[in-house]
């Protein structure tokens, strides 16, 4: 239901500004093309502007009396028969009755309205006027007729006893025209609400109906909502109703009219996207008893439509028992959108203004009512969701979405990105690309461009190489001319495997390591960590580092706190640096480089006189070493010099131990550097010669000859590398591989070998039963030992699985992982999956080699009918004995187990390497 009082606006502002200039008057016809259009719509005239002459602007209106204009004001359109409606566009309507107070009224027959409209523009000086007339004609008048504008009702009665012609009257006063005076006219009405309330005809105008006694009509006109008016329910509608007596004297007496009008309030129904409208069909307060309908005609804008044009629009016209109802669709072309901002969110209405006309009849009796109702109808605010549509191509690096759809009094105001509020200017300025797209149906929406590498794009990387490309963005829009505003937000998102990685290279001389960074896609965002510190700007200070955007470069002393010392030897220092970079979020490992190099290095000294210095270092096998502890053969002999890494020493020949040999040309002295007291540590591999061999022993020998002195080997029992591995094949049906990590998902291929691993770098062994496809076989590993050669049966030899568990003599304990199906394993029971610390063999303090073998014997077993020995199953024993096979120089025999059937496989070689 339209709500009467906020219909009529008589001053219309709009977007377009005419021109300033004054205009001469002219006189229009229904003809004109100056956007201007005047016609009659049966007891109304109708003028209609085009928004080219009224939007933008203000638009006063002023009716034609003879030689006077009176402007029309809200007040004085409901009493004398004027109201008018804008629609979206702009485009505006008056109308008139033919029975309105200004109509130059020719016996009822002939009617002749006029106006004027000055159309202001920049100022009240700015004005164009433009004066109109129209000649309407209209006779088929109905005994009562009952008019239903948008802010009055009206309703008039045929005069039976019309001795003379009715009075034109002089605008007077209040500028109403005064009949109380004349020999006839109207003297008083009794309005019933219910209660009788009586009024003369001037206390009647100035409470704002307008009265009036033509030739042959009595008027009586009412806004809306007065003291006199009723709301009453008829037939299920809202209805506004008037009831009156009208007593007016004529020559031949006074005389009374009982009048009344009803005109609906309410009846409106929204269904999906139909309006139904609905009128009683018998209006109690204007029909008392039986009646039939004589025409029933629906309209538009106050104008009648006839069938073929109603089928057309889609519209409805139909009676019920108690109801006629007419059917619109919303959206119809008669009708407008207008676009609102409720709660900050887009909605929208639909507009128009159906009319019904109906002639009735009263079956006893030969007075017919003509009843015509103008009623404009908008739905209720309708939530819109702007639609959005993304067409990001991620390989173009352009972000691209469209939003809308919009009426056309939207328009796109501003757009808030992750870094604050820009234009669309601002936006277009920056180099987004805002377009405004306008379509068929009258409605509208805007594109936007954002490149990937916009400072208002958002990103992160979920995966090590993908980046992830968030823009999030809240579009302003403002309603005109209201200037409303309200927000659509949106995010887009786009993923690229664009990310290039740092890298790391690195060399060395004689005393230093050398390394240089080269940053990838993400620039230096990363941190460094050199060996397990970050690098500190203090650290970066001492490793003399230097930057030039693209570049870092570091520069390290081989004995750097950072460095890690693997080997020494007679004239050599193995020394290695690790660097890595990594993600600041995620800690990924975004580059790596394990740089290792050899430094000259004397550990021992030989003088004329005959003192002796030698230097011990700490290793990285022996990380508990504390050097201060380290002793001569004699321990009261004691570092001269020692930090957390070195131990220096000078002595005499002759003392601390030192022993002497004599040979054909030159004599040696010998002593010995080590930790005589710690008994707890020992090489995998490695058998002690003694219950008090140290964990660190290092020979320090000079010999001199004649007139020279040389220095000679010196060695340090322990263990010095990170070893490296290869994959062996199996054989027929039981193969046995090497696995890159404890996933057991890559494998290394024959390609790959030898595989290089550091000392006690894990192995992951995985010993399967293939081309067998019967759940009852279940695959046992036996024994599993470590060799120097390919050859099985070879010695030296180490154990590493013992009767099907691990070696119980072995400090790094052998483990076992379970094993479960996936895509890649059907049968569990066919694969056994164990791993073991990378070792090498050494045999009196030298390594014997830098690889070592695998070999494994299996047993194939019938779980359904399951033996004694290993197909109890992996690692079930009564009783666990002690089977390691110490290391020999001739080896031990092996006992083989009778088994439902025995394999032999074999991986390597596995390379020991220190970085």
């Amino acid at each position: 239901m339209w709500m009467f009082e906020s219909i009529l606006l008589w001053t219309l502002m709009a977007a377009v500004i005419l021109s300033g200039q004054a205009r001469p008057n002219m006189k229009l016809n229904s003809q004109s093309s100056s956007g201007l259009r005047s016609d009659c719509v049966g007891n109304l005239m109708r003028l209609s502007l085009d928004k080219a002459l009224a939007v933008g602007n203000e638009l006063e209106v002023e009716a034609v009396n003879g030689t006077q204009h009176i402007v029309i004001t809200a007040r004085l359109a409901s009493q004398c028969g004027y109201s008018m409606e804008s629609d979206l566009s702009g485009n505006t309507r008056i109308y008139s009755s033919l029975l309105g107070c200004y109509v130059d009224n020719k016996d009822d027959r002939i009617f002749n309205v006029g106006m004027r409209l000055r159309i202001y523009s920049n100022s009240q000086s700015d004005v164009v006027t433009h004066d109109v007339t129209q000649t309407c004609s209209y006779t088929p008048w109905a005994s009562r007729e009952i008019l239903c504008d948008r802010n009055y009702m009206e309703v008039s009665g045929f005069i039976a006893d019309a001795g003379t012609k009715g009075l034109a009257q002089d605008v007077k006063g209040n500028d109403l025209p005064d009949v109380s005076g004349d020999a006839h006219g109207i003297w008083k009405l009794t309005f019933y609400t219910p209660e009788p309330v009586a009024m003369v005809l001037r206390e009647a105008e100035q409470a704002g109906y307008g009265l009036m006694l033509t030739s042959t009509r009595l008027v009586v006109r009412s806004p809306y909502n007065t003291a006199q008016t009723t709301s009453e329910e008829v037939g299920g509608v809202s209805m506004e109703v008037i009831r009156v007596s009208a007593y007016y004297q004529t020559p031949h007496g006074l005389n009374v009219m009982n009048m009344a009008a009803a005109c609906p309030t309410g009846g409106v129904l929204f269904i999906d996207d139909l309006i139904s409208w609905h009128i009683p069909r018998r209006l109690t307060p204007l029909v008392d008893g039986s009646f039939e309908v004589l025409e029933l005609h629906m309209g538009i804008n106050g104008k009648r439509l006839d069938r073929s044009q109603m089928a057309t629009r889609g519209y409805t016209l139909s009676t019920t028992h108690h109801h006629i109802v007419i059917e619109i669709p919303v959206g119809s072309p008669d009708g407008h959108f207008k676009s609102h901002a409720s709660d900050y969110q887009y909605h929208i209405s639909y507009s128009v203004e159906p009319m019904l006309e109906i002639l009735w009849r009263a079956k006893d009796a030969k007075d017919d009512i003509r009843y015509k109702v103008l009623f404009p109808i908008k739905t209720p605010l309708l939530p819109q969701l702007p639609h959005f549509q993304e067409s990001t191509v991620p390989e173009a690096r352009m972000f691209r979405c469209v939003v809308g759809t919009f009426l056309h009094d939207v328009v796109l105001k501003n757009i808030t990105f992750s870094t604050g509020v820009l234009t669309v200017d601002a936006t277009n300025a920056r180099g987004f690309i805002i377009q405004e797209h306008k379509y068929a149906n009258g409605t509208k929406g805007y594109s936007l461009s954002v490149p990937f590498d916009a400072d208002v794009v958002l990103k992160h990387n979920p995966e090590l190489l993908v980046t992830t490309y968030l823009l999030p963005l809240t579009f302003g829009f403002i309603i005109l001319p209201e200037e409303t505003p309200f927000a659509h937000q949106v995010q887009l998102q786009a993923s690229l495997q664009d990310v290039e990685l740092p890298t790391i290279a690195g060399t060395c001389d004689e005393k230093y390591f050398y390394i240089t960074v080269k940053y990838g896609s993400r620039g230096n965002n990363f941190q460094a960590m050199v060996g397990h510190r970050r690098l500190t700007p203090e650290m970066a200070e001492d490793y003399q580092f230097q930057e030039n955007g693209t570049h870092f470069n570091v520069k390290l002393p081989y004995d750097a706190k950072d460095a890690v010392l693997e080997l020494i030897q007679t004239d050599s220092l193995r020394a290695r640096v690790d660097l890595s970079l990594l993600d600041h979020i995620n800690n990924w490992v975004l580059a790596d480089l394990y740089l290792a190099c050899t430094f000259p290095f004397t550990t021992t000294t030989c003088y004329p006189n005959g003192t002796m210095t030698a230097t011990a270092v700490k290793v990285q096998s022996v990380p508990k070493l504390v050097p201060s502890r380290l002793t001569l053969k004699d321990q009261s002999c004691k570092p001269a010099f020692s930090d957390d890494r070195f131990a220096r020493f000078s002595f005499s020949v002759d003392s601390c131990g030192t022993t002497r040999t004599f040979f054909d040309h030159y004599m040696l002295y010998e002593n010995e550097i080590g930790l005589h007291y710690n008994k707890g540590l020992y090489n995998k591999g490695v058998a002690k010669t003694s219950p008090n061999d140290p964990a660190y022993r290092q020979t320090i020998s000079c010999y001199y000859v004649v007139n020279e002195t040389q220095t000679v080997a010196a060695t340090s029992k322990q263990r010095l590398y990170e070893p490296k591995a290869d994959i062996g094949a199996g054989q027929l049906m039981v193969q046995m591989r090497l696995a890159q990590d404890s996933a057991y998902q890559l494998f290394y291929q024959a390609e790959d070998y030898p595989v290089v691993k550091y000392l006690r770098q894990p192995l992951y062994f995985e010993v399967a039963l293939i081309e067998s496809t019967d759940p009852n076989l279940e695959l046992i590993v036996e024994k599993c030992w470590a060799t120097l050669d390919e050859d099985r049966t070879s010695l030296p030899s180490w154990d590493v699985i013992v009767d099907g568990c691990e070696n119980p003599d072995d400090i790094y304990v052998t483990v076992f992982h379970p094993v479960v199906s996936d895509s890649r394993v059907l049968f569990p029971s066919h694969i056994k999956r164990f791993s073991m610390k990378m070792f090498t063999f050494t045999k009196e303090k030298a390594v014997q080699k830098d690889e070592i073998y695998v070999h494994c014997d299996s047993v194939i077993c019938d779980t359904s009918s399951r033996a004694d020995g290993s197909c109890r199953g992996q690692c079930v024993q009564p009783t666990r004995h002690s089977n390691a096979r110490q290391y020999e120089g001739k080896g031990a025999k092996r006992a083989r187990r009778q088994t439902t059937q025995q394999m032999q496989t074999s991986s390597g070689p596995v390379e020991l390497t220190s970085g």
